[in-house]
């Protein structure tokens, strides 16, 4: 999956970066489709042990366009691990509270504790990209913030926090399919928002923002991934991969027990 990790101090060109793409997995949608299940099976015992070691942490942030699968990526690679050891946080346009504060306030309160996984539906860095594309705040105060978002997720790796970005790119024509497929089947209009028609006309932008927000933080300590995302099962796929090897290379044991539980007899 390291094609997809976009290396540090890189500068990012979306344009380059193929929203088709299904290169790094020879074969069909229905064997992707079992490849999904065997690494969904693997997830749930990775997760049990992160949850039973209690030492360790990992956030998960989604950034995506609109109708980009940010939900249906967390319904399918998490599909059957223990919800006792998971949490979703969805990051929507801030209260008065949260603006009365630092930007990053809301977020770190998100953030995953000692065995947990954190999944941001959205995040900090809609600070970088809808605030710039609004200009909701002066240039030099969101180019500040790159800065500030790295040095935060560095200080979550040091105290433990594994952390994978995930950015699901996909085509502008895709978008326009799936914004016409919410509109076509009833129970599906209940997505469609209005708003989304007036950000779409705005894709340049984002995409201008998109490049220079992943270029700026993807870190040694904080990664981001370029998920070609056109292809729902091929986005799952990755995404599920990258999740599953990183918990693997943290080399996690389950705890030894406190007593010596050999000579316990139940009767």
């Amino acid at each position: 999956m390291n094609r997809y990790r976009v290396k540090s101090g890189r500068r990012v060109d979306l344009a380059h970066w193929g929203p088709d793409d299904t290169s790094a997995f020879d074969g069909n949608e229905e064997d992707a489709q079992g490849r999904l299940v065997k690494l969904n099976r693997q997830l749930e015992d990775l997760q049990e042990l992160l949850y039973a070691e209690g030492k360790r942490r990992l956030l998960v942030v989604l950034q995506a366009m609109d109708t980009g699968g940010k939900d249906g990526t967390i319904r399918h690679v998490f599909e059957g691990v223990n919800p006792l050891g998971v949490k979703v946080a969805s990051f929507k346009v801030p209260t008065q509270e949260e603006l009365g504060h630092d930007f990053l306030w809301r977020v770190h309160k998100q953030t995953p504790a000692k065995g947990e996984i954190a999944i941001f539906n959205r995040s900090h860095y809609e600070d970088v990209l809808v605030v710039r594309v609004h200009q909701l705040v002066p240039p030099d105060v969101w180019r500040g913030r790159y800065a500030h978002i790295n040095d935060f997720e560095q200080m979550l790796a040091e105290e433990g926090t594994t952390i994978l970005k995930f950015f699901l790119h996909i085509s502008k024509e895709e978008q326009k399919k799936r914004l016409q497929a919410r509109l076509d089947e009833r129970d599906k209009r209940w997505k469609f928002n209005v708003g989304d028609l007036k950000e779409r006309r705005l894709w340049s932008a984002y995409m201008e923002a998109y490049a220079d927000a992943l270029g700026k933080t993807s870190t040694q300590w904080a990664p981001w991934y370029i998920v070609p995302a056109n292809h729902k099962w091929y986005r799952n796929l990755v995404v599920c991969t990258v999740i599953v090897e990183t918990l693997k290379g943290l080399k996690m044991r389950y705890p030894e027990p406190k007593e010596d539980l050999d000579r316990v007899v139940i009767k």
